[in-house]
């Protein structure tokens, strides 16, 4: 199956929080959409694996994705290594798309900054022929997505762009929500942690507004790039 976007990301629900938006509007537009996690979220405070996959199950069909997968990468010792970017190029490489979505370049969870270096290094492997990967005893054709966009997460960060997701804005808080173990729920007798206070949710929807708010409009989702965007038609910025 070819996708049209595919993000990735460290833990289930990372995709969820800073750019389901954005899938969301791509799928509206009749593009194909997906995600692969690296991680379990295994050492997570609240839920447990078992948990979080299926809360991921439960979010890909509120999303409406055509693939969601998960690499089983040890959550916080994943390494940027062969090992790691050769299973991620086999991702690449079966689901072939123009864009991937990747974890912010630094952040509070250092995971993050780390799959961000493991997409970007994997998305440039990805296109070299020489790189040889399998898959169901089948050698895979080398592919280069068109361009890598990184999404925000914790630390604020000044977007390179952003994309209004305000149609798409109660559908994201469903597919964030879906992941019930990890966010605030007032009978839960689980341990309190930096995301599950009603003060983060708040914050996720601030920082959206405030996005939002730089291109006049409701809701905003906002990316960093490592190269100049263009564009074909000045009226594609209106």
């Amino acid at each position: 199956m070819k996708l049209d976007i595919l993000a990735l990301a460290a833990h289930p629900d990372d995709v969820e929080l800073s750019s389901s938006g954005t899938l969301l509007k791509a799928i509206l537009n009749g593009k194909k959409a997906g995600i692969v996690d690296f991680t379990r979220g295994e050492l997570g405070t609240r839920g447990t694996p078992e948990i979080r996959e299926a809360e991921a199950n439960a979010s890909a069909r509120i999303l409406g994705l055509a693939a969601r997968e998960n690499l089983g990468f040890r959550d916080g010792f994943f390494k940027n290594d062969e090992e790691h970017q050769l299973e991620v190029i086999k991702m690449i490489r079966k689901y072939r798309p123009e864009i991937v979505l990747a974890n912010a370049y630094d952040d509070r969870h250092s995971d993050h900054g780390r799959a961000s270096q493991l997409s970007k290094e994997a998305c440039f492997l990805s296109g070299l022929k020489n790189v040889r990967t399998q898959m169901d005893g089948m050698e895979q054709e080398a592919w280069r997505p068109k361009v890598v966009y990184h999404y925000i997460q914790s630390i604020p960060s000044q977007p390179d762009f952003i994309v209004d997701v305000s149609e798409v804005w109660e559908t994201k808080v469903a597919s964030i929500k879906a992941f019930a173990s990890q966010f605030f729920d007032p009978n839960s007798n689980e341990p309190n942690t930096y995301i599950s206070s009603p003060e983060f949710m708040k914050m996720v929807e601030a920082r959206a507004i405030h996005y939002g708010h730089e291109i006049g409009v409701k809701y905003g989702e906002g990316f960093n790039v490592e190269r100049m965007v263009g564009v074909g038609d000045v009226f594609d910025l209106i």
